[in-house]
């Protein structure tokens, strides 16, 4: 009985260096890919479980008083912070998307639409060159989620060897409670560089936004085109054409402190969720060997 517990209690021990050194580990692996030495690349797959995170912001006016980079600067927030709770390996700043409808605008990056789609699919293709299967997409700009989607559904196309995700976070009535009881303009109105987005850019990089500047020019929504049921490509143009939509004075740090922990919480969940995943690769393979026979 004496060996048995000797033995035991070394097999405790043991144990219990393996878990202290493997969290020690994934504590001190950056989730940057950029910040991560070569020596440092397979122990960053094993622990991400071969996911990677793709933030895609884009380079915009918004409004007079916040960063052009606005969208770029929260999806980067949102991965850092979720990737500490969840480890993940995190794209450097991607900022090549849809937005034409701000060319206008001093400050815009839009790159012509062969150009952003072969940079998507070559960015995912160099990803999963590097051993990530899973390929995680968090969206900063409003113009980007048909993009983004399509692009998705075309991996169907061919034959690939890792999975596309797009993580869109959820609302839910609590939450929808608590931003009313913060929110101080209409919410329905608050759609670019407005209450909600300030807030996040007060709470995330206050050094960056100039409140003072936020009435300088009219967020409202100019009313210049009204055609029922139908779509058309300049309909953002003739509501905002000052690419500013909502009150911006309205924006508090609280509220975007309440914005940023609601997504980081629900991402940290999604890539716990996307690791965890064995079925995806599985039934994208099951559905090529299809097509092909």
């Amino acid at each position: 009985m004496k060996y048995v517990k000797l033995f035991t209690i070394s097999n405790i021990i043991f144990l219990l260096f393996i878990f202290t050194t493997n969290h020690l580990i994934a504590q001190s692996l950056p989730t940057r890919w950029d910040e991560l030495t070569a020596s440092d690349w397979n122990n960053a797959l094993k622990q991400s479980n071969y996911t990677c995170i793709l933030p895609i912001g884009i380079l915009e006016k918004h409004g007079p008083h916040v960063p052009i980079g606005s969208d770029l600067i929260r999806v980067r927030e949102y991965a850092a912070r979720a990737t500490k709770k969840e480890y993940a390996v995190v794209f450097p700043d991607y900022f090549y998307g849809q937005i034409n409808e701000a060319k206008h605008q001093p400050g815009v990056f839009a790159l012509k639409e062969n150009v952003v789609w072969n940079l998507l699919e070559a960015t995912c293709d160099e990803i999963a060159r590097n051993g990530f299967k899973k390929i995680i997409i968090i969206n900063g700009h409003g113009g980007n989620p048909e993009l983004i989607r399509y692009f998705i559904q075309t991996r169907l196309e061919q034959p690939h060897n890792y999975a596309v995700y797009f993580f869109e976070p959820h609302t839910d009535s609590a939450y929808l409670q608590q931003i009313k009881k913060l929110h101080r303009s209409p919410i329905n109105d608050d759609m670019h560089a407005g209450e909600n987005e300030t807030s996040e850019l007060l709470y995330l990089r206050p050094e960056l936004v100039k409140m003072d500047s936020a009435k300088n020019e009219s967020g409202m929504n100019q009313h210049r085109l009204n055609i029922p049921n139908v779509y058309t490509a300049i309909w953002w143009y003739a509501d905002f054409p000052n690419h500013y939509a909502g009150e911006g004075d309205k924006a508090t740090k609280e509220l975007g402190e309440l914005e940023v922990n609601h997504v980081v919480n629900q991402l940290s969940d999604a890539i716990k969720a996307v690791k965890a995943d064995k079925a995806t690769l599985l039934l994208q393979q099951e559905f090529y060997n299809r097509v092909r026979h």
